[in-house]
Formats: C-alpha cells, sequence, structure tokens
C-alpha cells in the first residue's frame, strides 16, 4: 500500500489468489495447525494414491469430481494426514479438524480465525479437492465416505466473486471486505480475458497449467485432462467450466540444471546457452522428476535423458530442457482438440518462463499456431483484481478485463515456422522418450522381469494374413487404410492398416496414434493380437511403439480384400 500511495480507504475489496491443491488441517477451536501443509508436488501421498487406485481404478471417481485418482489432489493429501497424522485424525474423531487449501486458510485467519473466521473455498479451488461433483458444485457425499473424509471438516463452497467475510485480524486493513478468491490458474484465465468458448491460456512457472474454456459444459476428457470449473462470477451466475491440463515439472527443470547440476549460475543463463546451438543432438529430456501428470497421469515415471552422446554439452542439455516444456504442452493442446473437437486458433500465456523468447518460439514451432505473449505481466492478478472488484460494484460487466489488456500494450504474437512433418517428426521423438520414462519408480533390481526389454535393433516384420489371436511381441510395417471418425469408449483409436497380404484394425492410444495419417506408412513393433468379441485386432504394449515408416518401408499397394479382423473365431472356455 505505501508503494503505490493508497490507504484503506482506497481499496473497495480485497482479491485473493493461490497455488491450488496444497492443504492445510488446522484446530478450528485453536486457530493452529494440526501438522505442517502437505503441497501440491509432494509424493509422499503415493503409497494412498495407490491404495485407492487398486480398489476402483485410476478412473474411480472421474465421473463425478471430474478428476483422476493423483497424488495431486487434495482429497488424497487429507486421507494421508488422517491415516498418517495422529493429531488430524484425533482432531477429526471430536470434530475439531478443518480442512481447506490455501486460501481457505488465509480467509479464515484474516477473518479472526477461531474468533469468528469464516471457513469457506471459492469454487474453482473445491473443483481440485477430488471430493466436488463437477455437476452439482457440492461435496460429493458419497465420495467423501468412501475416502473417509469427514464431510464437517470441509469448508463451504461459494462462488469466486462474494463477500465472504471482512478482515478482523490486521489492523491496516479491518473492515475491508474479502470479496473474490480463485485458483491462480483460473484467474490467470479471466486476466487473459478468456471468457468465450474456445480461448485458451498456459502458465509457465514451476508447473505448466493449460486451460481451455468450454463455457456451460462440463466436458469430460477421454484423453487424460482433467474436467474442472473455469470460474462462477457471483452466486447466482452460471458456472463456466474448463478443461485441463498440468504438467508437474515446467521451471522446475530450469532450477534442476541450476541447482542440481551447475550447468547454468542463473535461470536467465538457459536462454543463452540453448541458443547457442540449432538443436540437441539427438537429446530428449523427460522432465518426469515428480512422475508425469496429464495427459498420462503416470505416478511411476521418472526423468530420463534419451540420446546422450559424449558429445552432448551443457548447451545440448538447456535447450532439451526448453523442449521438454514446449513438447508437454503439444501433448495437452492435442488433447484438447480431441475431447472438444474445437478449432483453437492460438494460444495465450503467462508466466516467469514466457520472458524466455527462445521457448516461445519454439512454443509455436511445434504447437503450428500463434502464441501469444501478454504485456501486461501479471494476469492471475488481474484475474483475482476482476472478482473482487465484480462483487462489490468496482468493475460493471467481466469484459472490462478485455480492455484492461489493450491498454497494457495487447499481446506480443510469436508465429509458427515449421511444417506439419517436421512438427510430426519432433513429436515422435518426444513420444518415444516419454515412453522409456514409465514404470521407473516401481522397479525392484532384485525382480528382473520388471526391466524394460531393449530395443531391438533390427526387428523381423511378419505380414498381416499371417498374425492369429493371442500372439505377442510382432513387428509390423503398415499403410494407414483409414483412421477412425471417433474415438472408440475406452478412449482408443481404431485404425484399419494394412500391407500386400491384408488389413487389421490397430486399437492405439492417443499418444500411439499421433504418427497416424491416411496413406502413410507406419511401423507397429512389439505388438499383440487381443481378442474382442470372437474377432481380433492388434494392440501395442506400454513396450512397444508405433512409428513413421522410413522410404524403404513404403507399402505400394493393399489387398483391402482379405480383412483379418473380419475372420470370427470360436470363443472357447
Amino acid at each position: 500500500m505505501k508503494k503505490a500511495g493508497a490507504t484503506k480507504a482506497d481499496i473497495a475489496g480485497i482479491g485473493i489468489t493461490n497455488q491450488r491443491e496444497t492443504t492445510v488441517a488446522w484446530d478450528k477451536n485453536t486457530g493452529e495447525p494440526l501438522c505442517r501443509a502437505i503441497v501440491w508436488l509432494d509424493l509422499r501421498t503415493s503409497d494412498t494414491a495407490a491404495q485407492l487406485e487398486a480398489k476402483g481404478g485410476k478412473d474411480r471417481f472421474r465421473k463425478k469430481t471430474g478428476l483422476p485418482i493423483s497424488t495431486y489432489f487434495s482429497a488424497v493429501k487429507m486421507k494421508w494426514m488422517l491415516d498418517n497424522v495422529p493429531e488430524v485424525r484425533k482432531a477429526a474423531d471430536e470434530g475439531r479438524c478443518c480442512f481447506g487449501t490455501i486460501e481457505s486458510w488465509i480467509i479464515y485467519k484474516l477473518t479472526g480465525g477461531p474468533n469468528g473466521g469464516v471457513h469457506v473455498t471459492d469454487v474453482s479451488n473445491a473443483s481440485r479437492y477430488m471430493l466436488m461433483n463437477i455437476n452439482t458444485c457440492a461435496w460429493d457425499e458419497t465420495v467423501c465416505r468412501e475416502l473417509g473424509i469427514p464431510t464437517a471438516a470441509l469448508p463451504s463452497i461459494r462462488s469466486n466473486s462474494e463477500v465472504y467475510g471482512k478482515v478482523s485480524s490486521v489492523p491496516a486493513l479491518e473492515g475491508l471486505a474479502i470479496s473474490g478468491a480463485l485458483g491462480d490458474q483460473h484467474a490467470a484465465l479471466l486476466g487473459h480475458g478468456c471468457l468465450d468458448v474456445g480461448t485458451s491460456k498456459n502458465t509457465y512457472g514451476t508447473g505448466c497449467f493449460m486451460l481451455l474454456n468450454t463455457g456451460a459444459d462440463a466436458v469430460p476428457s477421454k484423453h487424460g485432462l482433467l474436467t474442472t470449473i473455469g470460474y462462477q462470477l457471483g452466486p447466482e451466475e452460471k458456472v463456466s467450466y474448463a478443461l485441463e491440463g498440468s504438467v508437474a515439472c515446467a521451471g522446475r527443470v530450469v532450477q534442476w540444471l541450476r541447482d542440481n547440476l551447475g550447468v547454468i549460475s542463473s535461470s536467465k543463463d538457459v536462454e543463452t546457452l540453448a541458443g547457442k546451438v540449432e538443436d540437441t543432438g539427438g537429446l530428449t529430456l523427460v522432465p518426469a522428476f515428480s512422475g508425469l501428470f496429464a495427459p498420462h497421469w503416470r505416478d511411476d515415471a521418472r526423468a530420463v535423458a534419451v540420446g546422450m552422446t559424449l558429445f552432448t554439452s551443457k548447451e545440448h542439455m538447456c535447450r532439451a530442457a526448453l523442449e521438454s516444456t514446449a513438447f508437454q504442452a503439444v501433448d495437452i493442446m492435442e488433447a484438447m482438440k480431441q475431447d472438444t473437437g474445437l478449432r483453437i486458433l492460438d494460444m495465450r500465456v503467462d508466466g516467469g518462463m514466457t520472458v524466455n523468447n527462445l521457448l516461445m518460439q519454439m512454443q509455436a514451432d511445434v504447437l503450428g499456431m500463434n502464441v501469444l505473449r501478454s504485456k501486461l505481466a501479471e494476469a492471475t492478478a488481474l484475474g483475482a483484481a476482476l472478482a473482487a472488484g465484480l462483487s462489490v460494484g468496482f468493475y460493471e460487466k467481466k469484459e472490462v478485463v478485455k480492455d484492461m489488456v489493450e491498454k497494457a500494450g495487447g499481446y506480443e504474437v510469436f508465429k509458427a515456422s515449421t511444417t506439419p512433418a517436421a512438427r510430426r517428426k519432433m513429436m515422435q521423438r518426444w513420444k518415444d522418450a516419454v515412453e522409456r520414462s514409465f514404470d521407473l519408480a516401481k522397479f525392484d533390481p532384485q525382480r528382473p522381469e520388471q526391466a524394460k526389454p531393449a530395443v531391438l535393433k533390427k526387428p523381423k516384420f511378419v505380414k498381416v494374413s499371417s498374425i492369429k489371436p493371442e500372439q505377442k511381441g510382432l513387428n509390423l510395417q503398415l499403410k494407414v487404410v483409414k483412421l477412425p471418425e471417433e474415438v472408440s469408449n475406452d478412449g482408443y483409436h481404431d485404425v484399419v492398416c494394412g500391407d500386400d497380404s491384408g488389413v487389421v484394425t490397430c486399437h492405439l492410444t492417443p499418444q500411439q496414434f499421433l504418427p497416424c495419417e491416411a496413406g502413410t506408412c507406419i511401423r507397429v513393433q512389439n505388438a499383440r493380437v487381443k481378442m474382442k468379441g470372437g474377432y481380433i485386432r492388434v494392440e501395442v504394449d506400454k513396450w512397444g511403439k508405433v512409428s513413421q515408416g522410413e522410404p524403404s518401408t513404403e507399402i505400394p499397394e493393399v489387398n483391402l480384400q482379405n480383412d483379418v479382423s473380419a475372420v470370427e473365431y470360436e470363443l472357447r472356455g
């Protein structure tokens, strides 16, 4: 306030924005924490998440909450506290325990703490608990019961723009209304003026968080994204939903280069060093230090560096680190397009890493679309201010945010300069490296059967006409004949492929589907033939891969008359 030359009389309301998912437990009688907060990236809850997943799968609660089971979300942290911290369990049993995310804790403390403090959370933060029904915006009692979390310990859910209470614990601010609260990524969505369906933003910080406005529709994701709240600007206003893709490690990779490896002395050095080489020299870095979030959701993944040689330099390492952030954003953007069918024209960006011009150009190049960097540095703060200002009448309508962005200078545009073929090649290299990061957290050197098999140096390819049910370890060179018109119910793509001996249906994950274009040739390695309702189809397990074929694998003609997928087999008990 002193720096701005403002007094309390100049303040119409207070808006709060916060790091989401980080969870606090406190005693409502004393207002003191019952244990240390657990932050969003903390992996101590891995066993808890695994136990929950074992009882019904990773998507056990997704239909209701929009979220998969992960160490990321608040409910898993709460359950861990209840199971592992005696003080939390005792307080919960005695009705003294309060749970909340950071904005909930701050509002409680500012409004008086144990002396009348308000225990609330806003709808955007609540959507990250893995306890809120995404359609009703209320705590889902069935989910809470299955997780063993008492609803009495949870805050009441409010909109993002209303007066929650007044400050009573800070004399200089006493009596001021706390009139808005949003999770940081939702605030940034507002601060970029992403008010229309199909507009998106990506925030580059420690992690990376992309949100796409889906309007009044809570779009269920079949491609590893999160269905979440965008914002609700008033208790009587309609909810705007969003799809989100969260990346655990973005700027954190740069910190790792600086603090752990000593490759750079300051974060700004990464752009300088990366700019000294034209490419990564074949190096691909997958920064799965805390597992992989969207769209993979693999808690068992760990960081890998693929393609290092004796000629790999610190310049190559820095460039690979920046590339990893750009590649992860592409994975999420592609999933958003597949989930919504929307034509997304550009992506607005903010956050500390966006000062890196090389990264922004890389991002545009691998996305194949314009990247818009706001000249208004604090989009997150602007979103929180907008929500707070609307509820106290300081702003009349949410559209005023667009004028603010324009007055600040609008956006600097980074345009894509690569061809579709070049982008596919880069993404295939990334996809191959990502698959190598899976299962590493669970590897036990005393159990060699868990080890990942070596890549085949000279794979032996077989013809389509020779495949039979339940075969494994097959390698096929195929031409893509027909792409699916829609994604199957399990989120896979059924692609018809063939060679001069016949055609077969390949059942591929979204990542495996990337190299597939009608008329192009692909290599399918380490495939298996599975039965489905008496018929067969080709699937590729986690050790296999689908890649673009080399010119030498071109298949001039495909025998469409021999459809091996159409041959019915007798099912025997």
